[in-house]
């Protein structure tokens, strides 16, 4: 069964968050919920909702455990702890450097990934109006999705869905992935 960490920071954006840990369950991922700094996180709204572990935690297992995706959700609050996180730096890296996903939503990609250099040389998308923090090295693609080796990034809210979608696509099969659109009656 293929994995997925989707890491939950105060201030995250509700929709970022709880769309790719609903959309991937149901497609069969096993998915776990890590808050930073506490298993209790408070979204940008106030949506109060309890992780199975935090990020800390994860990040500090040795052996590290290969997830097969990790999600950030976006919402600027929530992104910009990300970023500040050292133990979410070294779960990025070591996705990246195993060639395993990284998925990021809305500010997520200009916030945690692009100053961090971990978009370097590859296309992305994010939140528009935030793609002036990419800088020369990373092509701003203003899509939906955009798909560059082992990342992954969407625009922000509304495209939430498209986004998780697309991580279980990389997680699963297409076939898997138009059955659930079917039974979400998401438009393709």
């Amino acid at each position: 069964m293929p994995s997925a960490l989707v890491a939950l920071a105060p201030g995250f954006e509700e929709v970022e968050g709880v769309a790719p840990i609903d959309v991937l369950r149901r497609g069969g991922v096993e998915v776990v919920v890590a808050g930073l700094g506490d298993r209790r996180v408070t979204s940008a709204r106030g949506l109060v909702l309890e992780a199975e572990t935090t990020v800390e935690a994860v990040a500090a297992l040795e052996p590290a455990r290969p997830w097969d995706a990790l999600v950030l959700p976006g919402g600027m609050g929530g992104a910009e702890r990300l970023a500040a996180s050292p133990a979410i730096r070294a779960l990025v890296a070591r996705q990246l450097d195993a060639g395993r996903l990284v998925a990021a939503i809305c500010a997520a990609p200009a916030v945690v990934l692009a100053p961090a250099g971990f978009l370097a040389g590859r296309r992305a998308t994010c939140y528009p109006g935030l793609e002036r923090r990419f800088g020369p090295d990373v092509t701003h693609v203003p899509e939906r999705v955009v798909e560059d080796g082992p990342v992954l990034t969407s625009q922000g809210p509304g495209t939430a869905l498209d986004f998780s979608l697309a991580v279980l696509a990389r997680l699963t099969s297409r076939a898997a992935v138009e059955k659930l659109r079917a039974a979400l009656l998401a438009s393709a």
